[in-house]
C-alpha cells in the first residue's frame, strides 16, 4: 500500500509542476559506438516535451554533448584532449547539437533558443540578473530555452565541469518547481549496485546527511563528466532553492513519463516554494547597498504585494548596481522591506517620481516598469505576500 501511494505522489509531483528544469546527460546524447547524435532517443524527448507543453507545462533543457559530437566532427583522435581542443569541440558541437533540438522541436510547432553560460554569468549578480531575464522573456514567449554550458571561453578554473550543477543553478535562476537529472543511472542506491547486486535503491531523501553523500562514492561515465557526487551538489542547490530534484534513468525511452509512472528514480524533496527560498535568500543574506524612500501610496501598494514602481520612490541613498539588494523605507525611516533593485543608483535618482512610461526617455533606453518587481521584493515586520511566477 506505501509503494502504491508513494508512486501515486511521485507521478502528481512532475505532472504538477509548472516550470521544470531537466539535465540531459552527454551519455545519453551521443552513441557510444560511433559519437553520433542518438536522435531517436532525443525524438522520444522531444515528444515529452511537446506533451508537458500541451498540458500547459513550461520547460527548460540543460543539454551536455556539444563537446562529444564536436570531437566526433573534427574528426579529434581520443588522446587530444588539450583544453583548446575541448573548446575547438564544443563550438563545432554546439552548432549540431543546437541544431538537432530545432529541428526535432520545430516539428511540434514548439520554438527554441540556445543559451550559452559559464559561471561567471551565474555568479555576478548582474549577469545572473541579465542572464535570469533572458531566460524569463523566452519561457513567457512560449519558448523552450536549450542551456548549456559556455565550454569554448569557460577554463578549467571558471567552469562547473559538469552539467548538473549547472541545472541546479539554471532551476535558481527561473525558480522552477522541479528539476530532472537524466542519466545512466536510475537514482541513488544503498551500495555501488555494479558491483553489488542486491543494491537498494533510494526513492525519497528529504535530506542531504552525510551518510547520503557517503553513498554517492565518485561513480562516472566515459562521455560525461557527472558522476552521483555532482548530481548530489545539484540537488543540494535545488533544494536550498525549494526545487524539488529528481535522479532518473533516461536510458529508456520516455523517460519522463516513466517518471509520472512510479518507474524507479530518487526524488529530493524540498520543504519551500521556489519564492519562498528565493525571497528568504533576499530577507536573510544579502547585505543592502542603499535605501530607497517611499511615498505614503507605495507604501500601500507594498502592502497589497504589488511591485515597487518609480513613481512612488521620493529618495535614493547610497551607491548600488543593477540587481544589488537595497532596503526600502517610508518617510518616518522605518524599514518597510527588501529586494532587488532593477536599475543601478544613478539611474534610480534619475527616474525616482516618474511614471514608468518616461523611463525610456529619462535614460535613453527602455527598461523594467518596476523598480523592484514584487517576486525580488521581502516585507518586514508584516505579512509577506507571495506569489506564484
Amino acid at each position: 500500500m506505501a509503494s502504491r501511494a508513494r508512486r501515486r505522489r511521485d507521478d502528481s509531483r512532475l505532472r504538477e509542476a509548472s516550470r521544470v528544469v531537466v539535465k540531459v546527460g552527454s551519455s545519453l546524447l551521443v552513441e557510444k559506438s560511433t559519437g553520433r547524435l542518438h536522435r531517436k532517443w532525443l525524438q522520444s524527448l522531444v515528444r515529452e516535451i511537446a506533451r508537458m507543453r500541451s498540458r500547459g507545462q513550461q520547460l527548460v533543457l540543460v543539454s551536455s554533448g556539444a563537446i562529444a559530437l564536436g570531437r566526433r566532427y573534427l574528426g579529434l583522435r581520443p588522446e587530444q584532449r588539450k583544453l583548446e581542443e575541448q573548446q575547438a569541440a564544443a563550438a563545432a558541437g554546439q552548432v549540431i547539437l543546437a541544431h538537432a533540438y530545432q529541428e526535432l522541436l520545430n516539428r511540434h510547432d514548439i520554438k527554441v533558443a540556445q543559451v550559452l553560460l559559464t559561471l561567471e554569468d551565474t555568479e555576478s549578480r548582474r549577469r545572473y540578473l541579465n542572464a535570469r531575464n533572458t531566460l524569463q522573456t523566452l519561457l513567457e514567449l512560449g519558448v523552450v530555452p536549450v542551456i548549456n554550458e559556455n565550454d569554448t571561453v569557460a577554463t578549467a578554473e571558471i567552469r562547473y565541469g559538469d552539467n548538473d550543477r549547472l541545472g541546479a543553478r539554471v532551476a535558481e535562476m527561473v525558480s522552477a518547481d522541479v528539476l530532472v537529472l537524466l542519466s545512466d543511472v536510475d537514482g541513488l542506491y544503498d551500495a555501488d549496485p555494479t558491483r553489488q547486486p542486491d543494491a537498494r535503491l533510494i526513492p525519497e531523501v528529504r535530506e542531504i546527511t552525510p551518510d547520503i553523500e557517503a553513498l554517492a562514492g565518485a561513480s562516472g561515465t566515459e562521455f560525461g563528466s557527472g558522476g552521483m557526487v555532482t548530481k548530489l551538489a545539484a540537488a543540494r542547490m535545488a533544494l536550498s532553492a525549494g526545487c524539488d530534484t529528481v535522479i532518473a534513468s533516461g536510458k529508456r525511452l520516455r523517460p519522463l513519463a516513466a517518471i509520472e509512472a512510479g518507474k524507479p528514480c530518487t526524488w529530493f524533496v524540498s520543504t519551500g516554494s521556489p519564492l519562498a527560498a528565493r525571497k528568504q535568500w533576499i530577507a536573510g543574506t544579502l547585505k543592502p547597498r542603499g535605501h530607497l524612500t517611499i511615498d505614503a501610496g507605495a507604501e500601500r501598494a507594498l502592502a497589497g504585494g504589488r511591485s515597487l514602481l518609480p513613481v512612488g520612490v521620493v529618495a535614493v541613498e547610497g551607491r548600488f548596481g543593477r540587481g544589488d539588494a537595497v532596503t526600502v523605507r517610508n518617510r518616518e525611516g522605518r524599514d518597510l522591506a527588501r529586494g532587488l533593485v532593477a536599475y543601478d543608483s544613478e539611474e534610480a535618482r534619475r527616474i525616482q517620481g516618474r511614471h514608468s512610461e518616461e523611463i525610456g526617455e529619462l535614460l535613453g533606453y527602455r527598461g523594467r516598469e518596476e523598480m523592484i518587481h514584487r517576486d525580488n521584493l521581502v516585507l518586514l515586520n508584516g505579512t509577506n505576500h507571495e506569489h506564484s511566477h
